[in-house]
């Protein structure tokens, strides 16, 4: 069984996905400050400064803070629309690779040996 798992673990897949959430944790962090930092307060200040995260409805001891839920909507559509753009041009960028026309070969082995055949009839 260890060594089942050493061979899964080895496997590029797996390492790919660990660096990849690596880097998803990395990327969240950026676009979470971008909303929270830049985004959100010019939204505040459109809308009359309004400050999202403090929205909240007190119900008896309890507060819901529905700004938060804003928030994390916002952030929400964000990373998928930023995710959305990255696969997008990466998915362009492939076509554009596979619609390149191949190089032109040379001739086949078959069509060399045609010429060689023809060549020498003439010379006989």
């Amino acid at each position: 069984m260890i060594q089942e798992f050493k061979a899964f673990i080895a496997k590029g897949n797996v390492l790919d996905l660990a660096v990849a959430v690596i880097i998803g944790a990395a990327f969240g962090t950026i676009v979470t400050s971008l909303v929270n930092d830049i985004i959100m307060p010019l939204i505040g200040v459109i809308m009359g400064g309004v400050d999202f995260t403090s929205l909240a409805i007190q119900v008896e001891d309890a507060s819901i803070t529905y700004g938060n839920f804003i928030q994390a909507i916002i952030n929400f559509l964000i990373i998928a629309f930023v995710i959305f753009m990255i696969v997008r041009t990466a998915n362009n960028m492939k076509k554009k690779e596979e619609e390149k026309p191949a190089a032109p070969k040379g001739p086949t082995t078959e069509e060399l040996l045609i010429e060689i055949r023809d060549l020498l009839k003439a010379k006989s």
